[in-house]
Parts: structure tokens; sequence; C-alpha cells
């Protein structure tokens, strides 16, 4: 009798099997979940915005993604790189969720996640006539940068 099969068990397949079967079943989901997300407008701009709001990249990366205040907006926030990496952990957006208020129009929100540390940004998307998407505003942790003057 085989020591390494429970009592009854009539395949020939041991335990280490089913587990390096399981794990790779679970690897090529998560790689087709990865492949769903890239084609997503929402996704997409959220992984190039935490890349210039974590530092990893320059805000003229957006240059051609943005729309009216946006480029402004990630002007004034970029310096500070409020989504910098925790303790040397990478920051990735865990999730990012949208909602379409109409036609040519996503509202997204993104959570982010570094080490133990959770984020929030907020970011618009608007479709132009060339069907391309382009960020119109930018929102991180509840504060949006400024826009307004003020004298005195």
């Amino acid at each position: 009798m085989d020591r390494t099969r429970p009592a009854g068990r009539r395949d020939q397949r041991g335990p280490a099997a089913t587990t390096a079967a399981a794990a790779a079943t679970r690897a090529a989901g998560a790689a087709a979940a990865r492949a769903r997300r890239r084609q997503k407008p929402h996704y997409w701009f959220a992984d190039r915005l935490l890349a210039v709001l974590s530092g990893q990249r320059p805000v003229h990366w957006m240059i051609g993604h943005t729309i009216g205040e946006a480029y402004e907006q990630l002007v004034r926030l970029a310096p500070g790189a409020p989504l910098r990496p925790a303790d040397r952990v990478t920051p990735v957006v865990r999730h990012c969720g949208e909602y379409q208020p109409g036609p040519g129009v996503i509202e997204a929100f993104a959570r982010i996640g570094s080490g133990d540390r959770v984020s929030a940004m907020a970011f618009r998307l608007e479709q132009g006539p060339d069907m391309r998407w382009r960020c119109a505003a930018v929102e991180v942790g509840g504060e949006r940068a400024s826009t307004r003057r003020t004298s005195g």
C-alpha cells in the first residue's frame, strides 16, 4: 500500500502533484485577470497616475493623456509624491472601481497598497472625439490640488 495516499484513494497522484496543479491554475487565472484589467481604461490610468504620484515617473509622462486642469493638478501633487513607497515596498493598485455618469465619462477610484499602508486616489476620465480617454481631474487621499489663487 502507498503511504502517501489516504486510505481509499485510488488515483496515482500524490499530494504534491495536486498542489502544483492548483498553483498553476491559480497563476493562469491571475495572469488572465491582469490581462483583462489592462484593457479597462480606468485601470490603465490608475497605473499611470500611480507611477507619477509615487515618484517613479516624471509628470511630463502624462502630457498627452490629460486635458484641462488635470496636468496642472499633477504638477502640483507630484513633487510631494503623495503615493511614494512605504518601507521600500512598491505601491500597487489593489482595486479600481468606476462609475459612468454619462457616455464618454468615467469617474474612477483606486485603492493603492504599499506595505501595510492603503491610500486612495480618485480621477475623472473623458473620451474625446478621437475615442481616446484622457484624465480630466485627479484627487489623492481626499485632497485635491488647489486651482484657486488667493490674494492677500
